[in-house]
């Protein structure tokens, strides 16, 4: 899976329902994507939150890009803090936002999974987090090829990836490698946010801010279903 900044409550699912979760680093990035960027919840409304880049190529991988030099850590936390002082889980979630946002890192990548790995923390999520150029494949490969050899080389014996990639995998091709191949799909999932009209799949700061720990973690382990 691509890595992402805070992504929502269902990239922590997948995570959860695996024996290992391998993060791309070798990937291009995607410019207009979600690899630096998310949602939260602002005065009723979704808002973007996004992590400044260093100038770079768009042939550049996610490894070798770079956050800005005047990234204001500080800016994107007051941000959160405008969104979210009036939550009911505010101070519990600040601690883990301080500890993401102020990691004192410039890789990009390395930054990303600083912050997946210390979410999983708090989630009490104990899947290994593979790095894709740590496992001996052909590293040119692409798509659907480039899993099935991840698959290949880690010994799975199932392959599951999230409900939006349906289309892009054939169940045939992995039948073939003796692999079965599964989609998780999250169950909703609504809270009160403040009084307002719901707003759903933000950023899992936003579950986090608004419920109890031990239900966010029983909503990652079970809210779902595999297809």
């Amino acid at each position: 899976m691509q890595p992402y900044f805070l992504p929502y409550i269902g990239y922590f699912q997948l995570i959860s329902a695996v024996d290992q979760f391998v993060v791309y680093d070798n990937i291009k990035y995607t410019k207009k994507g979600w690899i630096n960027r998310n949602r939260l919840l602002q005065n009723g409304t979704d808002v973007i939150f996004s992590l400044p880049l260093k100038s770079g190529s768009d042939s550049l991988d996610v490894r070798e890009r770079e956050l800005a030099a005047d990234f204001r850590r500080d800016r994107l936390l007051n941000q959160f803090t405008a969104a979210y002082r009036r939550a009911p889980y505010f101070e519990q979630t600040y601690f883990l936002l301080d500890q993401i946002v102020r990691h004192d890192q410039a890789n990009l990548f390395r930054y990303l999974h600083h912050s997946l790995v210390r979410t999983c923390e708090h989630l009490g999520i104990g899947t290994s987090i593979r790095v894709s150029s740590g496992i001996a494949i052909d590293h040119r490969l692409k798509g659907q090829a480039k899993v099935l050899a991840l698959c290949t080389a880690l010994g799975a014996s199932t392959y599951v990836n999230a409900i939006g990639g349906i289309d892009l995998y054939s169940r045939e091709a992995f039948r073939e490698r003796d692999l079965d191949l599964r989609f998780i799909r999250s169950k909703p999932f609504e809270y009160p946010q403040l009084g307002d009209a719901f707003v759903p799949w933000l950023s899992i700061i936003d579950v986090l801010m608004f419920n109890p720990l031990d239900a966010v973690q029983a909503c990652v382990a079970s809210n779902h279903e595999l297809i």
